[in-house]
């Protein structure tokens, strides 16, 4: 038996999806494997038990794995966790709110003096919607008792599931269409649902007891969702509502009700109030006819919420029983930003709203519809702003969104999750399409960043002390020279297709820029392959404090500074208790990503950023008056940091940056940053 224990680092907890990613990962294993965390356990193999754990971020949890090929689960596991889960780990400063300007722009506040005619919620998606009331109602499920036989409930429970996953799959594909490809994995989530395996043990028990596959289906989600619901976190609390949305879907096709609803939309716009809207609700509604919603319970933390603000849709929630006393046709003014529902307003308040509403709009739909213009600041210097991604998927988002290019495309996403490494033909035809979908733009692709703290089941790693001070990134491929060789020759034959650049992770010394550069060289030789740009990231001090040195010899640098601070400031960037402590703002990082600009410029090289400090909007004026020529950041965030960009005046920054310097915090500087705003 393999036992450890970690502490879960994401912002919140052991939320849906980051607990789908691990079962998924689980289930890739014979053994059996469980999770405890306080006196509750789970098998790591079902997303609702784990669920059920309530684990918020900074609760620890206890793994026992017992099986054949224990050893190689646990390390995969523990690895999986120390790296997020796939979710960014909390760093220091918050980025860009992808759904909201608000973090930019400040709207009037409507204030209605007639309190009877307002109803206070919660503020769940930003946005200020103005029309008419319709109430949307669902249809009532009754359940069918009437047993047949086990062959028969188990075939209509199976027909059921099979059509439940094309919906749901459907309603994936959708969001991903809209640009909302990260809230679209929640239906992946449902789709996990289907897939439970204690969930389906549950109903099979009941079916085999002669109840109907309906009611069976019923009491087990129930029960799950029950316990859920009691769960003191209320971000896991309402992870209930998915587990009845998915409940809800599979019952109504089990009934042969496969719309799920009477409500026929107006062929005017309205504000819809509902009691809750699901996930499934949410995203099927038609944004040509649907202004916003108003839920009478619910929460800003909810799929359905989480849904609303990808998709552009205000929405305040928990408003409360009354807003369901509403007449249909009611005008309303709801506005997303408040929490509020203004019920018939008189004009001097329908006034102030439709102003506030037309400075949002003009805000955002400004934003969006330049988000394909440069970034040039008002005194005309210009900032390249691109795309952090990790798949051609995200390609193709990014160049929608107006991304100049990519500042790093991730491309562990291709080593993990497999037994044996990727083949060349399999890593050519991934970098041809992602240059394809850049059409002509840039696109940096960091080589294998894989280590002892990412272990690969084909690359035998000892296990070490500190893995982030170990063997990773550029180490561990130069002493792999056959894993960098065809990675090398795959981008090499792909840049026949599109402007590829090549970036080597973790570089410490010149010794290994001059051995990786080697390797490029022969292998272009070999190909008959045009030149490409090289550079490095500047993750680690020394190649801060030594970038005079490397700047020669590199086309570029790209400054990683989710690491570069951990190592500056020596804390580790997963540490629940120093999480605070931890910010790219400080003086020292600062101080060195001045020296890595001001040397790089020297020699004619241009400088990215490609942490998360490139979307936080007090770093954006630093980084910019700190001379950074390009800022790679996430695909929906692109369009606000390039209107924030272009706000600015590059010679008051500059006037910003000389006092930051001299500051001796990191809260010192963001105090600096927000009277300069």
């Amino acid at each position: 038996m393999r036992e450890f224990q970690l502490v879960i680092q994401n912002r919140t907890g052991l939320h849906a999806r980051p607990a789908k990613v691990l079962v998924k990962a689980t289930k890739k294993f014979e053994s059996d494997i469980r999770i405890f965390h306080g006196d509750k356990q789970a098998n790591a193999k079902s997303m609702i038990s784990v669920l059920t754990l309530g684990v918020e971020c900074g609760g620890e949890v206890r793994f026992e794995v017992v099986g054949a090929d224990e050893d190689a689960a646990a390390q995969a596991l523990r690895s999986l966790i120390e790296q997020g889960l796939d979710e960014e780990l909390p760093s220091t400063s918050v980025p860009v709110s992808a759904s909201s300007p608000k973090s930019e722009v400040v709207l009037p506040v409507i204030q209605d003096q007639n309190v009877g005619k307002q109803l206070t919620g919660v503020p769940a998606a930003p946005g200020i919607a103005i029309g008419p009331v319709f109430q949307w109602q669902r249809n009532q499920i009754i359940v069918d008792e009437t047993f047949t036989d086990v062959v028969t409930e188990r075939a209509s429970l199976d027909k059921a599931f099979q059509a439940a996953k094309e919906q749901l799959v459907a309603l994936h594909n959708k969001l991903v269409t809209q640009s909302a490809a990260s809230e679209a994995a929640i239906f992946e989530v449902h789709l996990e649902v289907l897939e439970d395996p204690e969930l389906l043990e549950r109903v099979y028990e009941g079916i085999e007891s002669q109840h109907s596959a309906a009611h069976a289906w019923q009491v087990a989600i129930d029960d799950r969702a029950n316990i859920l619901a009691a769960l003191s976190d209320s971000l896991l609390a309402a992870r209930a509502a998915d587990l009845r949305d998915v409940g809800d879907r599979v019952l109504r096709l089990l009934l042969g009700d496969k719309d799920g609803d009477s409500n026929v939309l107006p062929a005017y716009p309205v504000i819809v109030v509902a009691s809750n809207l699901t996930p499934s609700d949410t995203a099927a509604l038609d944004s040509d006819k649907v202004l916003g919603f108003c839920t009478a319970a619910g929460g800003p933390t909810a799929h359905s919420a989480i849904i609303a603000r990808a998709r552009g849709l205000p929405a305040v929630v928990s408003a409360g029983e009354a807003v369901l006393r509403l007449k249909n046709e009611t005008l309303v003014i709801l506005d997303g930003d408040a929490g509020t529902l203004i019920i018939d307003p008189d004009a001097e308040v329908l006034k102030a709203a439709q102003i506030a509403q037309s400075q949002y709009r003009a805000c955002w739909d400004a934003a969006q519809k330049l988000s394909s213009e440069p970034a040039i600041t008002q005194d005309g210097h210009r900032v390249e702003v691109v795309a952090n991604i990790g798949g051609v998927d995200d390609a193709q988002q990014a160049y929608a969104r107006g991304a100049e290019g990519v500042g790093l495309l991730r491309t562990e996403f291709l080593f993990l999750d497999r037994d044996t490494p990727p083949t060349e033909e399999e890593q050519f035809e991934v970098y041809r399409d992602i240059a394809l979908a850049l059409k002509g733009q840039p696109v940096i692709i960091r080589t294998l960043d894989i280590g002892g703290d990412k272990p690969l089941p084909y690359v035998a790693v000892p296990e070490e002390m500190n893995p982030f001070l170990g063997e990773r990134g550029i180490r561990l491929c130069l002493a792999r020279p056959h894993l960098l060789r065809q990675q090398l020759r795959a981008i090499l034959r792909a840049s026949e297709h599109g402007k590829l650049r090549i970036m080597f992770p973790m570089v410490s010394d010149i010794s290994e820029v001059r051995q990786a550069r080697a390797m490029v060289e022969e292998l272009q030789s070999q190909l008959g392959a045009g030149s490409v740009e090289i550079g490095i990231m500047v993750e680690v001090p020394s190649a801060a404090l030594l970038s005079d040195i490397f700047a020669p010899e590199v086309d570029f640098f790209s400054i990683g500074t989710n690491d570069l601070t951990q190592y500056t400031l020596a804390i580790d960037r997963t540490h629940a208790t120093l999480a605070n402590k931890l910010d790219g703002l400080h003086p020292a990082v600062l101080r060195l990503i001045a020296r890595t600009v001001e040397s790089a410029h020297q020699a004619g090289k241009w400088v990215g950023v490609c942490g998360e400090l490139g979307s936080d909007p007090q770093a954006i004026p630093v980084l910019v008056g700190l001379g950074v020529d390009e800022l790679s950041v996430s695909t929906p965030a692109i369009p606000m940091v390039k209107a924030q960009v272009r706000e600015l005046q590059l010679e008051s920054l500059r006037v910003l940056v000389s006092e930051v310097l001299a500051c001796s915090t990191a809260s010192e500087v963001r105090d600096k940053v927000k009277t300069m705003r």
